[in-house]
Order: structure tokens, then C-alpha cells, then sequence
């Protein structure tokens, strides 16, 4: 099983980002993303950023995680 983790972008060098989420700083590639930028929240798997979320989706996703957490 694959799992993708919603990540906000803090800055952007080129093709890399700087990305965030609970506390993990992680650098990821975003070449699939080329019309991402700081603030937005994408979608990370295996070091790239493959969708752009809305806010929204973003905090969904990330409240369905954390439910996950606890329920382990």
C-alpha cells in the first residue's frame, strides 16, 4: 500500500521545494506541480509532489490522519 501526505510548501528553489507537515521539514521535487507555490498544500509520495490541494482538502486529509493516529 501507497500513501501520499499532505505537505505545505514554505519555499521553492527551482524544481524543489521546501515542504511541511506535524512538525517533518522534508525537501521534495515538484515537477508535477509547476504552477505550485509557498502556502500551498500538495499532495507528497516517494519525495515528489504529485497533486496541488485545496485548503480544504488539505485539512481534511490531515484530520483523517490524525483520526488514524489515535485509532492505532
Amino acid at each position: 500500500m501507497c500513501l501520499a501526505m499532505p505537505m505545505q510548501i514554505s519555499e521553492i528553489t527551482g524544481t524543489s521545494a521546501r515542504c511541511e507537515a506535524g512538525g517533518l521539514r522534508q525537501t521534495v521535487r515538484i515537477d508535477f506541480v509547476p504552477n505550485a507555490k509557498p502556502g500551498d498544500y500538495v499532495m507528497v509520495h516517494a519525495g515528489f509532489a504529485i497533486q496541488k490541494l485545496s485548503d480544504a482538502e488539505a485539512q481534511e486529509n490531515i484530520a483523517l490522519l490524525e483520526e488514524l493516529r489515535h485509532a492505532l
